[in-house]
């Protein structure tokens, strides 16, 4: 039988307050310079940009296929799932060896 692990979360916040501490840089400098990427990311996906980080990973942007789901409760009745884009993110190669050696 499988141990369930509870997993962690980091929000940007401690994202921000470790990497200050690490490299001795003011918590609103590095708040800021995460706030610009994120927000760069954001906006280039939104123009359908591919963005490739390497050995860390791609975002892109995909369109999802309708589909029909059911309702547990209404089984008999289908629900169409309208197609859709999302956000696709594909780990690079350092990235998954990372992730398989931590399994």
């Amino acid at each position: 039988m499988e141990t369930l692990m509870k997993k962690s979360t980091v929000t940007k916040k401690s994202l921000i307050s470790s990497i200050s501490q690490e490299k001795e840089i003011h918590p609103n400098d590095v708040r800021h310079v995460i706030q610009a990427f994120l927000d760069k990311m954001t906006e280039c996906l939104a123009q359908g940009c591919r963005l490739e980080f390497r050995d860390f990973g791609v975002f892109e942007v995909v369109m999802r296929k309708q589909k029909i789901g059911r309702n547990p409760k209404r089984a008999a009745e289908p629900i169409i799932i309208p197609s859709r884009k999302v956000v696709k993110y594909t780990p690079g190669k350092k990235m998954r060896k990372l992730i398989e050696v931590n399994e």
